[in-house]
């Protein structure tokens, strides 16, 4: 076997490959988390990937995003993710949405073209508005809960929303998802208490979380083998 995904499908069989490559995942936010989900669904022969960010790189993402580099300061996450694709596996067929995703800009995406939704946004409203539109076609999703100011990547499970606990994102996100009738939602999240960040040592003047190279990466990873096994399963 020569083929770039021999290794993959002595794991998974030629059935489970056919599946990936046939397969149209959805992932909104492409940084600290979804940067290296879009990593390991390219490497893994998923052959249709739809990229959803407005954001762009900054000196900031470097230390924990995988599309961050001295080189892409400046650029769309979106455009550098492709490009990465690409140059991974140039058959996979990538669409690029220069969107930030809200209840506002929800109509401009069909979740029942996706196989699955990964949502790696930050935004409560904006998550929520993805549980919904998927539930609404039943697209299978999984949500990134916070990884934000947390030291421990072996803390994080896989988990229903609601059987989450410590989580403080998870908290308002089963409080939200209930009053509006959502009774599952899978999760990737982390029972680590988050680490107080002293407001002194905040230099940009507002609430921004502390993070790392290890951290955002490994729930990536996690979200991503819960993709591919959903898929070929």
């Amino acid at each position: 076997m020569s083929d770039k995904f021999s290794r993959t499908e002595l794991l998974l069989g030629k059935e489970g490959m056919k599946k990936l490559a046939a397969a149209r995942v959805a992932v909104f936010g492409v940084g600290g988390v979804g940067g290296y989900v879009v990593e390991a669904l390219a490497r893994s022969g998923v052959g249709n990937i739809d990229l959803v960010d407005n954001d762009t790189v900054c000196m900031s993402n470097i230390n924990r995003q995988i599309i961050a580099t001295t080189k892409t300061l400046g650029e769309y996450k979106v455009d550098v993710a492709m490009q990465r694709i690409l140059d991974i596996n140039p058959e996979i067929k990538v669409n690029v949405h220069k969107t930030f995703y809200s209840q506002e800009t929800s109509g401009l995406f069909d979740f029942s073209e996706y196989d699955y939704v990964v949502d790696a946004i930050d935004t409560v409203s904006g998550k929520i508005e993805l549980v919904l539109q998927a539930n609404k076609t039943s697209t299978p999703i999984i949500s990134s809960m916070g990884a934000g100011n947390k030291m421990n990547p072996t803390m994080f499970e896989v988990s229903d929303i609601y059987k989450t606990s410590v989580c403080p994102l998870a908290r308002v996100m089963r409080q939200e998802l209930k009053k509006r009738g959502i009774k599952n939602l899978k999760v990737v999240y982390s029972k680590e208490t988050p680490i107080k960040i002293p407001k002194e040592k905040m230099s940009s003047g507002k609430i921004v979380p502390g993070s790392n190279a290890f951290v955002p990466s490994v729930a990536g990873l996690i979200i991503a083998s819960e993709v591919i096994k959903d898929i070929i399963a």
